[in-house]
């Protein structure tokens, strides 16, 4: 579980890239602490420049799901998951209202994030 505050920005952009990279070692879901509406056209068009659709996707309030349900929870909110146990912490900027430049950087340090976490569950698998 991929958890941010809106649900609109970047934990839609990890779950998009957990489902795209990752589906041989996780399946991947992503919540909201208030979430947004929508997910921003920002975010849609951003990722589709690494061609990852995440047009389907959108805002879940995280409450719907219980904690028991995930085996690690990955919180870039900034605020504290009470009740969430292996819970992950990535300090990442919201870019909301900001440029495409930042969305852009915030997308490329999402992926490496994922990357490496996805990289991390492999590892794992195979011993």
């Amino acid at each position: 579980m991929f958890v941010c505050l809106g649900n609109a920005c970047r934990s839609q952009m990890a779950e998009g890239f957990a489902r795209t990279y990752g589906k041989d070692v996780l399946v991947a879901h992503s919540a909201g602490l208030a979430p947004a509406t929508f997910v921003p056209p920002e975010t849609q068009r951003t990722m589709a420049e690494k061609n990852i659709d995440i047009t389907r996707q959108f805002p879940k309030n995280l409450p719907m799901y219980s904690p028991a349900q995930y085996d690690l929870v990955v919180n870039m909110s900034g605020y504290p998951l009470n009740g969430y146990p292996s819970s992950r912490t990535w300090k990442v900027r919201d870019p909301i209202g900001c440029d495409d430049e930042t969305y852009r950087a915030v997308r490329d340090q999402i992926e490496g994030l994922v990357m490496s976490l996805i990289i991390e569950l492999r590892r794992m698998k195979k011993s």
